[in-house]
């Protein structure tokens, strides 16, 4: 174990192609293979220790998609969803993915080990509607936090938490620092890191560095990690347990630098290696992030 999955994006287009890294080692990802469900851009995903689970985004907007993380080749089809919105964020275990659905409140979630269509969760508890969350996982809770409601695009600073075990809707867990979106969420099975973003108020829009951290057990607030190398929105998010990695982005352009921290410490980001290409818009997950214990 220690391998993140790249789903899907693309520069400026959509893409089918899957990327991988190996998240203790660092360095620059390596193709996987491509995706059943075609060229997609905005999405979610998820992975137990053997498989990962991907959620279509635009123009797929039902269908999902699974790999075998541990070899490589392309994706096989899982399933599809009862909504026509696609994942916006995934929280998951070993045993399940829990997606919420951009334009919308609405939770579904899957059995990894398995294959088949999603089935309804419960609704997000606090903001709903929202657009470009970001999203992890203890063993036991998911998070998920931020991201816009509709025009004219507030940006939320909620984060609210579910147990994944369970079925129900979202509890208050606490706030970011500020309200933003498309930023990335990784963790360990005990802390909870977001980092990068926007906000995109008319007339201005802003990219941040920034990197806040929870403890996933307790409620309460974000606080102040550190900074990325560089501010960036939309990319990849991966974590093992003691790593959480932030890969590709787009800002004035797009990017494929990959940065990484130390979850369990405070600290500036530090470089990782490099994607493929410039790319952004799709999901990242491993096959040892903190949703598995």
């Amino acid at each position: 174990r220690g391998r993140g999955i790249l789903f899907g994006g693309g520069s400026p287009g959509r893409s089918d192609r899957i990327d991988y890294i190996d998240i203790p080692s660092g360095g620059n990802s390596i193709d996987f293979g491509n995706l059943a469900a075609g060229n997609v851009w905005g999405s979610g995903a998820g992975a137990s220790s053997t498989r990962g689970v991907f959620w279509a985004g635009e123009n797929q907007y039902t269908k999902l998609d699974y790999v075998t993380i541990a070899t490589t080749g392309n994706a096989t089809s899982f399933g599809t969803s009862s909504n026509q919105n696609n994942g916006g964020t995934c929280m998951s275990s070993e045993t399940r993915a829990v997606f919420t659905l951009t334009g919308g409140n609405v939770m579904e979630y899957v059995t990894i080990a398995t294959t088949g269509n999603t089935t309804d969760f419960g609704d997000q508890g606090i903001d709903d509607n929202l657009g470009r969350p970001a999203g992890l996982a203890s063993p036991t809770r998911g998070i998920v936090s931020g991201g816009y409601g509709p025009n004219p695009y507030p940006q939320s600073d909620t984060i609210e938490y579910i147990t994944i075990a369970s079925t129900g809707n979202g509890t208050d867990f606490g706030n970011l620092t500020f309200g933003y979106s498309g930023h990335f969420g990784v963790s360990s099975t005990t802390r909870g890191v977001f980092a990068k973003g926007y906000t995109f108020p008319s007339p201005a829009t802003t990219y941040y560095n920034t990197i806040e951290y929870i403890t996933i057990a307790s409620t309460g607030n974000a606080t102040d990690f550190g900074d990325a190398t560089n501010s960036v929105t939309q990319g990849y998010s991966h974590a093992s347990h003691t790593r959480g990695v932030f890969a590709a982005g787009t800002a004035a352009s797009d990017t494929n630098t990959i940065d990484y921290v130390t979850i369990a410490t405070t600290g500036n980001a530090t470089d990782f290696g490099d994607t493929y290409s410039a790319t952004r818009g799709g999901s990242g997950t491993s096959d040892c992030h903190g949703g598995i214990a």
